[in-house]
């Protein structure tokens, strides 16, 4: 209840919990599409190969999202890359590149800003969220949500079949380009809320989760959705009522749903080998 009235008395807590529903909305989203593919890894190197840009963009005085975006296609090309150049497999491309990536961020964020700075930006602190990028966020969650529903079709059957998408003569490079954009756009926009390092638990843990409840990719992503938005809301609640780490607790609380439908999942797997038997 006092939480409730520090949200309508407090506008910075007003901006933090739109800001967090949003992220946690739209991590879910993308996050189905991450979890189908298999590319959870791709997700993890994102969210480390935007800080060289959050730092250049410091540096030269510009808003964190523009080097950010950079940055993080230019990582995803690069994986994509080395992949394709080389007889390694993806996961030990994704491994070099978003390494070196996420040192250089360091080294740059260290020299460009305090500690206090580079804590904020590798684990989040949505409360500092300012208008400018809240509406940020908001503006590029409607943008991903859209593309997502012009496209949904496309992105579905590239997701569960790449062969039979190349048959229909669908560009699959194309949407696997798209989908790494969007995957960019959550990744920068969720900096402030959980930050570089725990922004692939939200874009991972929720999505799984639904995963566990559901077969249906539609329902998958509205349930994703919701447990993201849900966690954004509790986990801001504890945080605030206890004087927590925001990012740490939402991602915390995302977990707590996870196990809760693996538990499910899992006794609801038993019954059906127990009826086979």
């Amino acid at each position: 209840m006092d939480f409730i009235i520090d949200v309508l008395n407090y506008e910075f807590l007003q901006r933090a919990l739109l800001t967090a529903i949003v992220v946690g909305i739209l991590c879910g989203v993308i996050g189905s599409f991450i979890i189908l593919r298999g590319m959870s890894l791709m997700g993890d190197a994102i969210s480390h190969a935007i800080l060289p840009g959050v730092a250049i963009s410091y540096m030269l005085g510009i808003n964190y999202f523009i080097g950010a975006i950079i940055t993080g296609i230019s990582a995803s090309m690069g994986i994509s890359f080395v992949n394709q150049k080389t007889k390694l497999k993806n996961d030990t491309a994704i491994g070099i590149v978003f390494s070196a990536f996420f040192a250089l961020g360091v080294i740059l964020l260290m020299k460009a800003q305090t500690a206090v700075d580079l804590s904020q930006i590798l684990f989040g602190n949505v409360l500092t969220v300012p208008k400018s990028e809240m509406y940020l966020t908001i503006i590029v969650g409607l943008l991903v949500l859209l593309v997502v529903y012009l496209f949904y079709k496309e992105l579905l059957i590239t997701s569960f079949d790449e062969t039979m998408a190349k048959a229909y003569g669908m560009n699959t490079k194309f949407y696997h380009y798209l989908l790494m954009l969007l995957l960019t756009l959550v990744t920068v926009v969720s900096l402030k809320t959980v930050g570089a390092i725990l922004v692939v638990a939200m874009l991972i843990t929720p999505a799984a989760t639904a995963y566990l409840l559901t077969k249906k990719l539609s329902k998958m992503i509205f349930t994703s959705a919701s447990i993201g938005a849900i966690s954004a809301i509790i986990g801001l609640w504890i945080s605030v009522s206890y004087n927590l780490s925001t990012g740490p607790t939402i991602v915390l609380v995302s977990t707590f749903f996870f196990l809760l439908a693996f538990l499910y999942s899992a006794r609801k797997t038993k019954k059906v080998v127990v009826i086979n038997d």
